[in-house]
């Protein structure tokens, strides 16, 4: 009796870390589609189709497209913080925000993704609107230590951490919106350094 019991955890734990996995390629696959398409045209009958499944099988998985793009933003800020760590304070150093700005001029498709899908969170009925205004929320929290845990409680010019951190967090965003554009007049990286100049703290590019 013992032994089928643990056979059957085996089992259980085993089905879970597949549907895990399952769970992880629809997401990867969602992004892919929304890329191309847009969220309001990428539909879970395409996703489910890139994926290899029925559209009622990917509903095991994600019972709505609107839970579906939760999880693809989610994941979208996994990818970013990466095994990274913020400081004691709860911010992030700067060195690894200007990394983290060279890493994403390695993947537009990403970013593309996620640059469409803040534009289209502004109207008021967007699934992702909700997101948004809360990561925002909490990207201003942990911007507003990181400057703090640089500059202390003045940055050089005089502005507090809590009023130069939408600033910071508007650079970044915006950055990405003149990179998509015009990827070859507008170097994201040295950009983002120049901004931290301004800020009174110079990062040297990685080598």
């Amino acid at each position: 009796m013992a032994e089928r019991t643990r056979s059957g955890g085996g089992d259980g734990t085993r089905r879970g870390a597949r549907g895990e996995e399952r769970r992880a390629e629809i997401v990867r696959r969602a992004l892919e589609v929304i890329a191309e398409r847009g969220y309001r045209g990428a539909t879970l009958a395409a996703v489910a189709e890139r994926v290899g499944l029925t559209q009622q099988g990917l509903l095991h998985y994600f019972p709505t497209k609107e839970a579906l793009l939760v999880a693809v933003l989610e994941e979208r800020d996994q990818w970013d913080t990466g095994s990274a760590r913020p400081t004691a304070s709860g911010g992030w150093p700067l060195d690894l925000l200007a990394s983290l700005v060279e890493y994403n001029a390695m993947r537009p498709g990403v970013v593309q993704t996620f640059s469409a899908l803040l534009g289209e969170s502004v109207t008021d009925d967007h699934p992702a609107r909700e997101f948004f205004t809360r990561r925002y929320e909490r990207v201003r929290a942990e911007m507003a230590a990181t400057l703090r845990g640089e500059f202390g409680d003045r940055l050089p010019g005089g502005l507090t951490p809590e009023e130069a951190a939408p600033l910071l967090v508007a650079v970044m965003d915006g950055l990405q919106y003149q990179w998509l554009h015009d990827p070859e007049g507008v170097d994201m990286p040295a950009a983002f350094r120049s901004f931290l100049t301004l800020l009174g703290r110079s990062t040297a590019p990685r080598d």
